[in-house]
């Protein structure tokens, strides 16, 4: 894709995302596939593999409903690690990993589209989260130093990106040695139609812009990670044929767990 291309997605994802934090719903339009509700978000989340404990846990506001599953389930966090989180969105999952990582522990969430910044900041100060940061930014280029991090979370954003190489080299940077990749995200199993990738509003719902799991593995190796694993989630496509009705999304893509390591030397 060129640059010009690569703007206009950024931009669509923005102003879409945008759109949802300042509603406070999961659906996008009124074509989408549920109706908000106040329920709908701790719905949704529980059939991502969240609990009844995470939801109540967190500041309220913080749970958008948004994702494709659980990385807090694979990411293993320790008590006094720092965790980055690509899109962190309105905060959910950095409210998560701050419990685990404790008061020495630290989460920094980076998230392009400033209402999403905005709010998840606001969540952080009514709720008293003095070991969480929220910046605003591309996750391909983060704000974020060299080295710097112990583990990147991410849930079902990294399918929004027109550039995935970069994203991962940039994980791959901000990661101390040993550090390593938890994420959910959406990957192709099958060659996904050209009228679904050029959809803007398909790739806005984590669709057209998945890459199919061979893919994603060579660019996560490419950018330096070792120990990649990639496993697509079948049960996943239950929750996804909700997200596109009429288009049979479920034919081309599903949810999986994306793990890797950077070295230790």
């Amino acid at each position: 894709m060129n640059t010009v291309k690569n703007d206009e997605i950024r931009q669509a994802v923005r102003e879409n995302y945008g759109q949802i934090a300042v509603s406070e719903s999961s659906c996008c339009d009124s074509s989408s596939c549920c109706t908000p509700t106040a329920q709908q978000p701790q719905l949704l989340s529980l059939q991502l593999g969240y609990s009844q404990q995470d939801l109540i846990a967190v500041p309220e506001g913080a749970n958008l409903g948004l994702g494709c599953g659980n990385p807090q389930a694979i990411a293993d966090l320790q008590p006094g690690e720092t965790v980055l989180d690509l899109g962190s969105g309105a905060g959910f999952d950095c409210f998560l990993a701050a419990a685990k990582v404790g008061p020495r522990g630290r989460v920094i969430g980076v998230d392009m589209t400033p209402q999403m910044i905005t709010k998840a900041r606001a969540n952080a100060q009514r709720d008293g989260y003095d070991n969480v940061e929220f910046r605003l930014g591309e996750i391909e280029h983060l704000p974020v130093a060299d080295a710097s991090v112990d583990a990147v979370i991410s849930n079902c954003v990294i399918n929004l990106s027109p550039d995935k190489a970069n994203v991962f080299a940039e994980a791959f940077r901000v990661l101390r040695p040993g550090g390593r990749l938890a994420i959910s995200d959406v990957v192709a199993f099958a060659p996904i139609p050209d009228e679904v990738r050029d959809d803007l509003a398909l790739l806005s719902n984590c669709v057209s812009g998945a890459e199919e799991a061979g893919v994603v593995e060579r660019l996560l190796q490419d950018a330096g990670f070792e120990h990649v694993r990639v496993d697509a989630k079948e049960e996943s496509k239950t929750f996804m044929a909700e997200w596109a009705p009429g288009t049979p999304i479920t034919d081309y893509v599903v949810s999986a767990t994306i793990e890797a390591r950077k070295p230790v030397a």
